[in-house]
């Protein structure tokens, strides 16, 4: 039996009759950085989505820990997403809410914690994002990289087992892209946390990928697997090797971490 922390097993994505990617197998390595890639269109997204119980399968099952989520109860799936954090494309921060009260909600839903010992967690963990200081602000009063990173501290705020990011990038600019990459893999590694991240980019996915998977919206499966400086000498598809390929010598500048 597999020992890793994600098993995906015979996956079929389909929104009625219109089929987005089938038979899906690949195992997430406990403690990876774990990439999902392809095309414009290709599914990536739709993947995440199932793997958080966001939307059904049409076939197909995703385990945590070697116990299933799609066929779990509401209980026990609630049980299973305390162990999760995850950003959305834009953050996902509440407009209404200030940077604390966002931070606040995972802990309301999911602890027992008193006030005091809210505001204290929360402080902390904007301060391990550079936001110290930053509570009592919006979402729109700060710029956008900045949310990028509030977004990030709320997904940790019960250091969880698994983290989840829909291109997290997207949208800022190369050097705030690139810091954020780096954050999100020092917390993740400080945290001894699993990441999964959807994301076209290429310096991110050479930056921080220990591991990745290439969908293809042609065929609508799974073509490839590996870390992305094996696959862009080797895949065995050329769409692999050229999609880890396109921009030059750009890609191979994010495999070294950056102090900055």
């Amino acid at each position: 039996m597999s020992d890793a922390a994600i098993s995906v097993t015979d996956l079929t994505l389909a929104y009625g009759h219109k089929v987005i990617q089938r038979d899906l197998t690949f195992d997430v390595e406990r403690g990876a950085i774990f990439v999902i890639m392809g095309g414009s269109g290709c599914g990536k997204s739709t993947l995440l989505r199932n793997m958080l119980g966001l939307e059904q399968p049409a076939c197909g099952d995703v385990c945590y820990n070697q116990e299933s989520f799609i066929h779990a109860d509401q209980q026990r799936r609630r049980e299973i997403r305390k162990q999760w954090g995850v950003t959305f494309q834009q953050g996902g921060m509440i407009s209404a809410l200030t940077l604390a009260e966002n931070l606040a909600l995972p802990l309301e839903l999911y602890t027992a914690l008193t006030k005091r010992q809210r505001e204290e967690l929360i402080d902390f963990k904007l301060s391990l994002v550079g936001l110290a200081g930053y509570q009592s602000y919006y979402p729109s009063e700060i710029s956008g990289g900045m949310r990028k990173r509030a977004a990030l501290a709320r997904a940790i705020m019960l250091d969880p087992e698994f983290l989840f990011f829909d291109e997290p990038s997207a949208g800022l600019d190369p050097i705030s892209s690139r810091r954020l990459d780096e954050l999100i893999a020092t917390l993740a590694a400080s945290m001894g946390s699993t990441v999964v991240m959807v994301t076209h980019e290429l310096d991110s996915i050479f930056a921080i990928a220990s591991s990745t998977i290439y969908l293809d919206n042609v065929s609508r499966t799974l073509l490839d697997s590996g870390s992305p400086q094996y696959l862009r000498g080797h895949s065995e598809h050329p769409v692999v090797r050229e999609f880890l390929s396109r921009g030059g010598d750009r890609a191979d500048r994010g495999q070294g971490m950056s102090n900055d």
